[in-house]
């Protein structure tokens, strides 16, 4: 939930994050509301700082899911699932509900970012099975599968949709349609040549530097020496937004110190 906060919400500040920028945008386009808050608001009771930011966002996200299940009505869905590692090395798996809403329209919809210490098949039944249930969903009611090509997705012995069939025989598996054009997107992209040498490029910097944490420690100390400059010269305030280019010359500069490595 940290997109919502900006490193700098002063009054000076040129990115003050998404909620103050939301909130001042709702001010101005409604001048009753705009006479009550941010600046206008007793100092003691602006209710902006980031814990407050948090807990509007989460009664946000409850009343979303609530109108989500809702519109659900109890009736058949499938299930689209995906994990991956977060900046923390921690597996998260993803849930998104696929079903014909009271409109008779096929809609998909996110219901949650769950932890999960492992991606074995049988830990993420676990985690899926416990989603649904905080939502009050049966697993019988799941009448499809969407998943990638991992073995420990689609598996016919162990993998997940075989163990999730076990329990609701009509939850047929389809090949995530979104991970093939995914798979697609990357065998046209390694067709361009400039595209196939930057991605070389980025997965030889992680090889060398992910292999030696004497070479983390390398490259952290550069980096720590590239914020001191920018804070020097104070653009530490733009750093978090930068332009394709600037990423690109600081992915050149990278390599640069990871050859002298």
């Amino acid at each position: 939930m940290d997109y919502l906060l900006s490193h700098d919400e002063s009054e000076s500040s040129i990115n003050q994050g998404f909620f103050l920028g939301l909130l001042r945008w709702h001010g101005d386009k409604h001048p009753d509301v705009g006479k009550v808050i941010l600046e206008n608001a007793p100092q003691n009771d602006t209710l902006t700082c980031p814990m407050i930011q948090k807990d509007i966002a989460n009664a946000c996200a409850k009343e979303t899911l609530k109108a989500i299940i809702g519109d659900l009505n109890e009736d058949y869905l499938g299930i689209l699932v995906d994990e991956s590692k977060d900046i923390s090395h921690k597996e998260q798996m993803a849930l998104v509900l696929r079903f014909v809403n009271k409109n008779g329209e096929v809609v998909e919809r996110f219901i949650g970012l769950v932890h999960v210490r492992d991606t074995s098949a049988c830990s993420l039944k676990k985690a899926i099975y416990s989603l649904l249930s905080v939502h009050s969903l049966s697993p019988s009611k799941i009448h499809g599968q969407g998943y990638d090509g991992a073995s420990n997705m689609k598996g016919e012995i162990n993998g997940l949709k075989t163990l999730i069939m076990k329990d609701s025989p009509s939850a047929y598996y389809i090949h995530c349609f979104a991970h093939q054009l995914q798979l697609t997107l990357v065998a046209i992209a390694k067709k361009h040549l400039d595209v196939e040498d930057f991605f070389d490029h980025v997965s030889n910097v992680l090889n060398v530097v992910g292999g030696s944490f004497k070479r983390r420690d390398l490259l952290r100390d550069h980096q720590a020496k590239k914020l001191e400059q920018l804070f020097e010269s104070g653009e530490v305030k733009k750093a978090r937004i930068t332009s394709s280019v600037d990423f690109k010359d600081r992915v050149i500069l990278v390599g640069d110190h990871i050859s002298k490595l």
